[in-house]
């Protein structure tokens, strides 16, 4: 067993698979000093139609709660729409998760109207709702375009009509630091957000950056990488474990690869323990109740209160 595993007293085992969480791409028109996946508008990895369909098919046997579409940028690949809508059409509810500038792209600016119009869920990442503090994040044309995003869809609905959510997600700032208290920051983001901008949103989610990607990269150059990963270490909260989301959703890399999450996408580590990873090789049976793969950055998960693609595990 790895220093995780040993940690929690043995191997983390999936119990169904509540969410399909599909990469639809590498792409992005961002360059993210946090990003895990080491996106950019130079990455050319992008879901295949072929491959889309295999998924939709695959969505028919695990029958998940919810399909989960992350990137990159999804909007940056061509068959988005089309995907979006097999999957409304087929019954299943549907979310994207959105940098919002990309909405602002030559050729994307029709995107608000199309979620709305298809009852699309959004989640949106904003770290800060200080523009100082994103631009160090996400680059200075970032956060006016984001606003301005934010902005139409409100006109549109979302954060208001019951049918029409969206939710904002907080990262920590560079350095070795976890995410204050969600429910406290929420209240902070939704009272400065609707003064500063007049935008309403629905949830607040905190994330914790994971130690890989980019924002290892920034602090191995800042010589705080060891210092964080002994923070996420000594933070370890048994209580969460159980709500890890690996334990609950299969991910789908942009080539048809299977994996646990996100992060390990980004680490190369797909579903392994005698478990096909390839999605022309899916087996439910086996998927469903599988041995999770694991290693020292799931630490950032099991972490204060806990993280995961859906904000914090615990109040």
């Amino acid at each position: 067993m790895n220093e995780f595993d040993t940690k929690i007293g043995g191997p983390i085992m999936a119990d169904g698979i509540d969410i399909l969480q599909v990469n639809v791409g590498l792409k992005c028109n961002q360059s993210c000093t946090h990003c895990h996946l080491r996106c950019s508008p130079a990455r050319g990895e992008t879901m295949s139609w072929e491959t889309m369909e295999r998924v939709l098919d695959l969505a028919g046997q695990a029958k998940p709660g919810v399909i989960d579409i992350t990137g990159g940028a999804p909007e940056l690949n061509e068959h988005l729409r089309e995907f979006v809508l097999r999957f409304k059409a087929a019954g299943y509810p549907v979310q994207v998760r959105t940098n919002l500038s990309a909405m602002e792209e030559p050729g994307l600016t029709d995107y608000p109207e199309f979620f709305a119009k298809n009852k699309v869920g959004l989640v949106a990442s904003m770290p800060c709702y200080l523009e100082e503090n994103v631009s160090k994040m996400r680059g200075s044309q970032c956060f006016p375009k984001s606003v301005s995003v934010l902005k139409r869809l409100n006109e549109l609905g979302y954060g208001t009509d019951d049918a029409l959510t969206i939710d904002l997600v907080f990262n920590p700032a560079i350095g070795p630091s976890l995410p204050p208290c969600q429910e406290a920051l929420e209240k902070d983001y939704k009272r400065e957000m609707q003064a500063r901008y007049g935008i309403v949103f629905n949830k607040l989610l905190t994330i914790t950056n994971v130690p890989i990607g980019r924002y290892m990269d920034e602090l191995r150059e800042r010589g705080e990488d060891q210092q964080y990963m002994e923070l996420l270490t000594e933070s370890f909260n048994p209580a969460t474990v159980d709500g890890l989301m690996c334990r609950h959703q299969i991910n789908i890399g942009w080539d048809g690869r299977l994996y646990d999450c996100d992060f390990n996408q980004a680490l190369g580590l797909p579903v392994n323990h005698g478990t096909p990873d390839r999605i022309e090789d899916f087996d439910l049976k086996q998927l469903v109740h599988r041995q999770v793969v694991t290693g020292r950055h799931c630490f950032a998960c099991t972490a204060g209160a806990g993280s995961s693609c859906g904000g914090a595990i615990q109040k």
